[in-house]
């Protein structure tokens, strides 16, 4: 396989968009072409997510893009993996330049839900759920979540306090990033006092419903030799599934696919856990984010939580996770999420975080999860 690097990236604040969303792709995805250096016809292929693009009547929305990008020859196909769209944009565009058939593609993930009340709102996501077994019986995301998190509570006997740690912390990171949907920091007691949205989970636990695009260009390493950003070096590109139904697995406490992509992107990369400096984990509620760091292999089984109120993991920590402000601050648009967590390493590679740069940039991970863990990737980046 040729070297394979992320050289362009773009996203818009997360929040709620005036625009609509392949206005809002369009422009993250110039945005991305642009600070790679590079011009739209450029792109040999397109990998588009819009999971919910029927939300706005608007399904296929590639050629729209690449019309507007002034490229309409261009061929591109709609990926969808729920939460994890983009991330497995980005592994369909890795195949492709590693392989040979691409020079340049593009990936942009894009989501656009504001303009429905929030039952249409929680409907749309529990379509990634199994509609037979979960939906249909009243289970949204809160609720199944709830369930892991009530496991994992069970089994450790971890401290609300913990699942709070993530909270704050994450919204401290997102304070200090212009982009994010939430700009303000919490304290513990903030979260505490949340009211219970699925016991355990508090308010505070729960990401929000985003509007947001977000954009990268990847590109074979021999077609910018002189790239115009530091670019991200694609060391491992895995991906992996669960039991769709939670009640059919083994386990509560962990998602088999994080796992399963995780032992696939560390064997790819050749690197173990140790070596990695930051990541950027799925944390749709903040027990997410503590099994994915155990699951990943970063801590012991029920270790990650006291770890995150002792401050391994903030964004000056030994371990930063999340400096962004993760799914839970930064914000949630679904399909954009997967190629917002690269954009954000992109950032900090290139020294352009602000406040919430973290101390070492060498090796990063993303990780990005599909409904409760139905379909899992993993990438890890590092530097030429």
């Amino acid at each position: 396989m040729r070297e394979t690097w992320v050289v362009g990236a773009a996203t818009n604040r997360f929040g709620k968009m005036a625009e609509t969303g392949r206005e809002a792709a369009s422009r993250v995805a110039l945005a991305a072409i642009d600070s790679a250096g590079l011009e739209p016809k450029d792109i040999e292929q397109t990998f588009v997510s819009n999971a919910f693009g029927v939300a706005e009547r608007q399904a296929h929305v590639g050629p729209l893009i690449n019309t507007a990008l002034g490229i309409p020859e261009v061929p591109s196909v709609t990926i969808e993996s729920a939460c994890s769209s983009s991330s497995a944009a980005l592994h369909e565009a890795f195949v492709h330049v590693a392989g040979g058939f691409a020079d340049a593609a593009l990936v942009v993930g894009v989501e656009k839900l504001s303009h429905l009340d929030t039952f249409a709102s929680t409907s749309y996501f529990a379509m990634g759920a199994d509609y037979a077994f979960e939906s249909r019986n009243g289970a949204t995301f809160p609720g199944l979540y709830a369930t892991l998190a009530s496991a994992y509570r069970r089994e450790h006997g971890s401290r609300p306090e913990e699942f709070g740690a993530v909270a704050v912390k994450n919204h401290a990171n997102a304070a200090m990033n212009p982009n994010a949907h939430f700009q303000r920091p919490i304290t513990l007691d903030t979260y505490l006092g949340s009211p219970i949205i699925a016991s355990p989970l508090r308010l505070y636990d729960c990401c929000p419903f985003s509007d947001g695009a977000s954009a990268i260009v990847v590109a074979a390493r021999e077609r910018l030799p002189r790239p115009a950003a530091e670019p991200l070096v694609i060391r491992a590109s895995a991906r992996a599934g669960s039991v769709a139904d939670m009640h059919d697995r083994e386990t509560l406490t962990g998602l088999p696919a994080t796992r399963a992509a995780g032992l696939k992107a560390f064997r790819m990369a050749k690197v173990e856990p140790a070596q990695i400096d930051f990541l950027e984990v799925h944390d749709c509620f903040t027990v997410a984010e503590i099994m994915a760091l155990e699951d990943l292999g970063f801590f012991p089984k029920g270790h990650a939580g006291r770890a995150t109120v002792d401050g391994v993991t903030a964004h000056d920590g030994r371990l930063p996770v999340n400096p962004s402000g993760g799914l839970k601050a930064k914000g949630h648009p679904v399909s954009a999420t997967g190629a917002a967590q690269v954009v954000e390493i992109f950032e900090q590679f290139n020294g352009h975080a602000g406040g919430r740069q973290v101390p070492k940039t060498g090796l990063a991970l993303a990780h990005n999860v599909g409904a409760t863990g139905g379909s899992c990737s993993v990438h890890i980046f590092g530097r030429r």
